[in-house]
């Protein structure tokens, strides 16, 4: 993993993924998030440090061929390592951004407070 592609991925961001940074860089609820931050091997579309979530936008290709099953053992990995993955459909944070804020953010809290 490099440097250099972390910022390769956060100039080709998804539209959704753009669409969802808008609101998550404006530190919704308090909640501080990177984008396209590398943990391990993985890069996270976004990250809470504070509160160990990671934010995946999945299209449709991530209902395709392995990768649900690839997208598993990157979650199991992650939760190994006290990450817990939150993933949220690109349709949603398009036609439901402000619900899948509060999702984003209740999770957050949830994990701040125990």
């Amino acid at each position: 993993m490099s440097i250099r592609k972390a910022r390769e991925f956060r100039k080709s961001m998804t539209a959704p993924e753009r669409r969802l940074w808008a609101i998550l860089k404006q530190r919704p609820d308090g909640f501080k998030f990177r984008k396209q931050h590398e943990h391990g091997p993985y890069y996270l579309d976004f990250f809470c440090y504070e509160a160990a979530v990671a934010i995946e936008v999945d299209g449709l290709a991530h209902e395709l061929g392995t990768n649900p099953q690839r997208d598993e053992r990157r979650d199991a990995w992650l939760a190994s390592s006290g990450i817990r993955t939150i993933r949220v459909r690109a349709t949603d944070v398009r036609d439901n951004l402000e619900g899948v804020i509060a999702y984003i953010t209740t999770a957050c809290r949830e994990r701040v407070i125990g």
